[in-house]
């Protein structure tokens, strides 16, 4: 199975703020990703399982060409995220958390915007706007505002927006994060689907039942390393992922 994407020996290190230095007993500086390497195949999905401030998001933020690493390299469908940062863009689709979708506008006129943007034409962007907002039941929210939708119909229309352009390579982070249990099933459903269509898919979590659901392989980052990565029944052996999870963390923390 061909590389899609491959991540070596990346190094990220953030200055705090005042604020942030209080929460981190004073240091100046926090080590985000201390190396970490990784590689996800076409056509899997990869997840990167961790706990809070283990380096998952500022590995994916890396990826998508957000920000920079201070050390290493990445690659995404054969492009340098370093050196064509246009063309990794060109190649996925990116939804996290932290986007937020202006309230005065509606998700008809966003999803025209990000088309645009993505250099579809108008055609184009009507054809896809009607598949996508049909399988979501976007329809009938079409002209309604942002500040008058429901959190799991944001969800939706921030999942449609990161896909317009039909991207071989999809990265979510945390694609389920504080979604009621339908709306969630809907993402994961569509997850499979996209798998089923060929699309690679990454993605990062710290919800266990969602990578066992959903992942052919996952890597554990544990403080910023790859702790454990290989196929979900590779790491997690005889027992449970959570079960195997804690193990793991217990080793790289404690060093037992």
């Amino acid at each position: 199975m061909a590389e899609i994407i491959r991540a070596e020996n990346v190094k990220k290190t953030f200055t705090l703020t005042r604020k942030q230095r209080l929460l981190e007993k004073g240091a100046k500086k926090k080590v985000a990703l201390a190396g970490l390497s990784f590689s996800a195949n076409e056509g899997e999905i990869y997840g990167l399982l961790g706990p809070n401030g283990a380096g998952k998001t500022t590995m994916l933020r890396i990826l998508a060409t957000l920000i920079r690493a201070d050390e290493g390299e990445a690659y995404v469908a054969g492009k340098s995220v370093m050196r064509d940062p246009a063309g990794v863009r060109a190649s996925i689709g990116f939804l996290t958390s932290e986007l937020r979708l202006e309230d005065f506008f509606t998700p008809a006129y966003l999803f025209g915007f990000f088309g645009r943007l993505r250099g579809m034409d108008d055609a184009a962007i009507a054809r896809r706007r009607e598949e996508l907002f049909s399988k979501f039941g976007i329809d009938s929210f079409a002209e309604v505002r942002v500040r008058d939708l429901s959190t799991g119909m944001k969800q939706k229309v921030s999942l449609v927006v990161s896909i317009i352009h039909d991207p071989p390579v999809v990265i979510f982070d945390e694609p389920t994060n504080g979604l009621d249990v339908l709306t969630a099933k809907v993402v994961t459903d569509f997850l499979l689907e996209l798998k089923g269509q060929g699309k690679s898919i990454l993605l990062s979590t710290h919800i266990f039942s969602l990578v066992e659901k959903l992942c052919d392989r996952v890597g554990v980052i544990i403080n910023g390393r790859m702790a454990a990565e290989g196929a979900l029944a590779e790491v997690r052996g005889e027992q449970s992922l959570e079960d195997a999870f804690f193990d793991i963390y217990k080793r790289e923390v404690t060093g037992r």
